[in-house]
């Protein structure tokens, strides 16, 4: 059984349009705080001067107040915010002139007069200054075109790779079911949309480089030239390479990939989150990105015995430079560009994923 009710110790402020008590009770439970007439009910139980025990008290109020307080509670104590009704300086809290003993001033938060109007005048400034800062910044007259093109942009990527998606993952497990022509013939069947999506994707270097988005301009550099360089370089130049196999397996990781980044972007125009296509978005990489570039370097390697064959790209002599390049050497030098690029993307997308979905600094209750 609780024993009986207890004041508590109460510090109090103001400002001319608030009042602010601070109540000296631990582990408060329970708390039921009201205005009515004025007069403001207070009774909870927690930890205080006698322990832990019913404390309550009431404060008929000098001045008429708004009837709802608002309350913060700590581990340590509870804040009360009362508005004050209109705008002036009280002589006291308490319509009783004598000052309840459980009652004091808040020495922290204590303010006289001319200081709580100088505060109040700086404020005001600051207001002010800040509206005259914000007109000055030019509105921008090309906001929602700017916006328009970016949502046309993202949607018609996502339309592109999604019909890849679709179209290989209906060869794999249908028509190609029971044999590996899906495999064989994955580049003659998609080239065509992957050409048109990866020629398309030149536009997000532009979109980085004139500040159309925040992304970096680098991380969309090393993807972008990364896989145009596979796609038209290595594949579309060599007949043999468009049978392999390994086409597939690049293909299908960069489809996947895309599937949800380019709708995370659509819906980040228009002001738009949705928590399970955030955590897919910065969550699908760590697979899928390593694996497309292994199947990138599969595909290098690969390609590197038919350069050297043909002698295609390779310059010989004479040519101005008078010396011999030969392109599988070149081939080699970019493997290991390959794989430095795939570390400078991956800490890229680590770091967001991390700024998205890390943990959030508890906040005190």
């Amino acid at each position: 059984m609780a024993g009986p009710s207890l004041r508590p110790h109460v510090h109090w402020a103001q400002r001319h349009r608030e009042l602010f008590l601070r109540v000296d009770l631990s582990d408060v439970r329970n708390p039921d705080i009201t205005i009515t007439d004025n007069v403001l009910h207070f009774r909870a139980q927690g930890h205080g001067a006698k322990g832990d025990n019913i404390y309550e008290f009431e404060i008929e109020f000098l001045e008429p107040v708004e009837p709802k307080p608002v309350c913060r509670m700590t581990q340590r104590q509870l804040n009360i915010t009362v508005q004050k009704k209109e705008s002036n300086w009280w002589e006291r809290l308490t319509k009783q002139e004598k000052r309840p003993l459980f009652l004091a001033p808040d020495f922290d938060r204590w303010l006289d007069e001319s200081d709580a109007e100088m505060e109040l005048k700086e404020k005001e400034e600051e207001k002010i200054n800040k509206m005259k800062i914000e007109s000055r910044v030019p509105k921008d007259p090309f906001k929602h075109l700017k916006k328009g093109y970016l949502i046309m942009y993202n949607l018609v990527q996502f339309l592109g790779f999604s019909w890849i998606f679709v179209n290989m993952t209906v060869r794999l497990f249908i028509l190609g079911k029971g044999n590996c022509y899906s495999f064989y013939d994955t580049f003659h069947t998609i080239s065509d949309m992957m050409y048109f999506c990866q020629t398309l994707a030149l536009m997000e270097i532009m979109n980085s480089l004139i500040g159309l988005v925040r992304s970096p301009l680098i991380p969309s550099v090393v993807q972008v030239f990364g896989r145009n360089f596979v796609l038209f370089v290595i594949l579309g130049s060599l007949e043999e390479m468009q049978s392999k196999p390994v086409v597939f397996f690049v293909f299908y990781f960069w489809s996947i990939t895309e599937l949800f980044r380019y709708p995370y972007y659509m819906l980040s125009c228009i002001g738009i989150e949705w928590k399970p296509l955030t955590w897919l978005r910065y969550t699908v990489w760590i697979p899928l990105y390593p694996l497309g570039g292994l199947a990138e370097a599969v595909c290098i390697v690969q390609s590197i015995p038919i350069f050297s064959e043909t002698g295609k790209f390779s310059l010989g002599l004479p040519n101005p430079l008078n010396v011999t390049i030969q392109f599988p050497f070149v081939l080699q030098i970019y493997l290991i560009v390959l794989f430095l690029g795939i570390f400078v993307n991956f800490r890229h997308l680590y770091k967001q994923r991390k700024q998205h979905l890390g943990p959030k600094k508890r906040k005190m209750k």
